[in-house]
């Protein structure tokens, strides 16, 4: 297969993943999909795993182990009128590929499996690459890569991630944590309120609060500040002409490095008790079911991680894009986050982020990525999975 080809061939891979629908949960076809183009480009070995993660297996399993990883699930289309080419069109204009999930991450994914297919015909040395599928990212990234390796006893010695990065490396971002808050009142008649105890005030006194605590969270001279935003609130009561007695608010807290779950959840609950509100502070749990039955749940806690810039990995994923681009790599930061939370925030597997494709364009109408960056991309995979290999094998 000549190169001209095999680009062509990846491409057309692209357009078909984002012509399969693939909302998070709903990833049955597109999963099938991706089994049938890896089995069709020689992977060692090719499986779905309980949960409906895609794993193709390179080499014999032996370490050194690289893992690139991608998801196949997306958003939503949301607002179908805002959009100026079909969601599920894979339509090319001008050297862009049009589609949810041409970015974020259909893109990058078949780059990264096309990629990974040509480490048969360029490394003959010891070791393994996995390229893992995941499903259900988009709600709660890290969960299906953790059901993965411990499901199938997979234990790589680094991470790769194909979210998009420009073509630059990312290594690291902020973490998160999801809050509920509930603020507990005295149901009366609204024509007089002041025999009651109303919840909603009291939830006005947590935001008003949140807002106050915004400016003193801690700062990283890397991934930046922490952040905090109050993204719902509700309230619950017999009648609109009767005061509520609950309220309800999320919180959408960003962690920078240093901070964890138990501290951001006294600073809300320091916030009850300064106001004198009785009320409690959840972390909510993600569960649901995936599409092959598997059920699955976890906590609305993502950490932060971060890979120190002078690390192997960083100076080999550097070398090997450098040699393949013709361009030194920069060297940054997400805003956005990844299964990093799981392979670099929960059990420290070395990590970083490259893929094609503008962070800024995911999740958004008329989702794009440039053609030359997936075919960029897809060399640079090929050489990435060489240059760590090769290097790791020394250090295991």
């Amino acid at each position: 297969m000549t190169t001209p080809n095999l680009a062509q061939r990846m491409i057309q891979f692209a357009r078909e993943l984002i012509q399969i629908p693939s909302p998070s949960g709903e990833e049955t076809d597109v999963a099938r999909r991706i089994v049938a183009e890896m089995q069709d480009l020689g992977y060692d070995a090719v499986w779905t795993d309980p949960m409906g993660n895609v794993i193709g297996r390179i080499g014999t399993g032996d370490p050194p182990i690289l893992l690139f990883d991608a998801h196949m699930d997306t958003v939503g289309v949301g607002d179908p009128a805002a959009w100026h080419h079909d969601p599920f069109g894979g339509e090319v204009e001008q050297g862009r590929l049009y589609g949810r999930g041409a970015a974020d991450m259909k893109g990058p994914l078949a780059a990264m499996v096309y990629g990974a297919s040509l480490l048969r015909e360029r490394y003959t040395g010891p070791g393994t690459l996995y390229m893992v599928a995941v499903v259900q990212e988009e709600p709660k990234e890290g969960l299906a890569l953790k059901v993965l390796l411990e499901e199938n006893h997979i234990h790589p010695d680094f991470v790769i991630l194909g979210e998009p990065s420009s073509l630059t490396i990312k290594r690291g971002h902020r973490g998160r944590l999801e809050m509920r808050v509930v603020t507990y009142g005295r149901a009366c008649h609204a024509s007089v309120p002041w025999a009651g105890e109303n919840a909603l005030y009291a939830a006005a006194k947590v935001i008003f609060g949140v807002e106050l605590l915004a400016p003193t969270l801690a700062k990283d001279p890397v991934l930046g500040p922490g952040s905090i935003a109050v993204t719902h609130i509700e309230s619950f009561a017999a009648s609109r002409n009767a005061i509520p007695d609950r309220a309800e608010l999320y919180i959408d807290r960003r962690l920078t490095l240093g901070e964890t779950e138990v501290k951001a959840l006294a600073e809300i609950q320091s916030i009850l008790q300064k106001e004198g509100i009785r009320g409690e502070v959840l972390v909510p749990e993600y569960d649901v079911v995936s599409y092959t039955g598997y059920r699955v749940r976890g906590r609305e806690y993502y950490p932060a991680w971060l890979l120190a810039e002078d690390h192997p990995l960083v100076r080999w994923v550097a070398q090997a894009v450098e040699r393949s681009t013709g361009t030194r790599p920069a060297i940054g930061t997400w805003q956005f986050s990844t299964d990093g939370v799981y392979s670099m925030g929960e059990v420290g597997i070395p990590t970083i982020g490259f893929g094609p494709g503008q962070e800024a364009a995911a999740h958004t109408a008329d989702e794009s990525i440039s053609l030359a960056e997936l075919e960029l991309a897809m060399w640079a995979y090929a050489h990435i999975a060489e240059e760590v290999l090769s290097h790791a094998q020394t250090r295991i």
